[in-house]
């Protein structure tokens, strides 16, 4: 127990976790193994899909912001953000749909139906939703370690470097089937130790599912900051996942069959995972812990030496897990679909380098806000809701109804982004920002829909 209470555990499991992931990807690997996750010329197996899957969404933001939003507004909170993992469901329908068009990719799907235009705009927002995720899993790995060593000024960046460096390395190795071995091991790693620390939670004596489920949360204004973000969460859902590379790259490697099973197994395991996670703020909440450094210093103090080193290592993780899923997408989105550069595991290699020095480079600006990311690319991402909902039903979206729909949700983006300003604040109304980012997203939807299905209208009256 004296090593568990000790911050360089935390060391030492990241140290060991980074062997383990090491020695799992292989040094030589093909291009179509680089880039697509082939292994020996075969498909990655169902659970392979499914534990990928869950690993790579079950993030360290993720399981955060599950966390602080349930310790703040209650079970609304953590349901708010366990809404997103519909994602799973819609995203499912989503990749069926496009591959009953025979389209390889989303990128496919929209350069069918509007050229280059579609290619352009959707690899926008896709590289930004890359780069979000290595900033906000480095942000809180670098959380963690500046929390278990608070005398030391700069272990957040050093911690921050050097799992980048780590993640980075066996990333490089073997792309996305290197991607794909570690997340086995690293989903049931994660499992053991989630599993543990929920256990010990919820049998401790000053624990209630009752009081958990009823929980309004510490924030001023209660559940209703919470409410508003369900809301919110369900019209994004739509999109959401669409404009994820991680999981739509996963939706076009193995047959159509095994890919759906993959989405709904999916979907229960990581929610439940979320749903979990997201207790442990609740119950923070509840005992009347105050709130620091987000939520970790909170947890130190609650849960003793154990639980909290069991809680920090679940978050470690799934950072590092993300990470490699991040680099394997980004590699497959510079080389396939910007066709920057020969279709090479070197230059695929290169393309990651250059995604995690954004990364790491991101995480010295001051917004630590982890939920901000989310609502930033999730906000970029409703373009699509119109354009696939009309296209799906049949009509034919013009290019410059497409357009207007991209540039609404761009600047909705922007606007939540920079909420604090004069402008945007004199523009869109409500005092907490989630009402701001509802009202955003009611506006890039309105103004998409419009455009979407005034041009398929006027497609449809000109057509012969």
């Amino acid at each position: 127990m004296s090593l568990i209470a000790s911050p360089w555990a935390l060391v030492l499991f990241v140290g060991v976790i980074s062997l383990f992931s090491l020695a799992m990807s292989r040094r030589s690997v093909t291009v179509e193994g680089f880039f697509a996750g082939a292994s020996a010329g075969q498909e990655p197996g169902l659970w392979t899909l499914v534990l990928s899957q869950v690993t790579t969404w079950i993030f360290a933001r993720s399981l955060m912001n599950s966390a602080i939003l349930g310790y703040f507004y209650g079970m609304p909170g953590t349901l708010a953000y366990a809404t997103y993992y519909l994602s799973f469901l819609t995203g499912g329908f989503i990749v069926s749909r496009i591959r009953a068009e025979h389209a390889g990719s989303v990128q496919d799907w929209l350069g069918d139906h509007f050229g280059t235009l579609g290619h352009w705009t959707y690899n926008v927002v896709v590289a930004l939703r890359l780069l979000s995720e290595v900033f906000a899993n480095l942000i809180v790995v670098g959380l963690i370690f500046a929390a278990a060593f608070p005398e030391f000024e700069q272990a957040s960046m050093i911690a921050i470097v050097a799992l980048a460096l780590v993640g980075l390395v066996y990333s490089a190795r073997g792309g996305l089937q290197a991607s794909l071995r570690t997340d086995v091991l690293q989903m049931v790693i994660f499992l053991v130790v989630f599993i543990v620390a929920f256990g010990i939670m919820i049998s401790a004596s000053d624990f209630s599912f009752s009081a958990v489920m009823g929980a309004q949360g510490v924030h001023e204004q209660g559940t209703r900051p919470g409410w508003v973000l369900v809301v919110v969460a369900l019209l994004q859902v739509l999109s959401y996942p669409a404009h994820d590379p991680v999981m739509m790259d996963r939706g076009f490697i193995a047959d159509r069959g095994r890919t759906n099973a993959s989405f709904g197994w999916a979907f229960v395991i990581s929610t439940l995972c979320i749903f979990g996670f997201g207790m442990f703020g609740i119950q923070a909440g509840l005992i009347g812990a105050g709130y620091e450094n987000q939520l970790l210093g909170t947890w130190q103090g609650m849960f003793g030496p154990f639980v909290f080193f069991m809680l920090m290592c679940s978050l470690l993780v799934s950072a590092v897990s993300t990470l490699d899923s991040a680099l394997a997408s980004s590699a497959r989105l510079v080389i396939d679909e910007w066709n920057i550069g020969a279709r090479s595991v070197a230059n695929g290699r290169w393309a990651m380098v250059l995604f995690m020095i954004g990364g790491v480079l991101l995480t010295l600006f001051p917004n630590k806000t982890l939920f901000d990311a989310v609502a930033v690319t999730g906000t970029a991402s409703m373009f699509l809701t119109p354009v696939m909902a009309v296209t799906f039903m049949g009509g034919r979206v013009p290019r410059w109804a497409y357009l207007v729909s991209w540039v609404a949700a761009m600047l909705g983006a922007a606007a939540y982004m920079y909420r604090g300003t004069e402008l945007v604040a004199g523009i869109v109304p409500g005092a907490h920002k989630y009402d701001q980012l509802l009202c955003i997203c009611c506006v890039v939807l309105a103004v998409g829909f419009v455009a979407c299905v005034l041009g398929a209208l006027i497609n449809r009256r000109v057509e012969p």
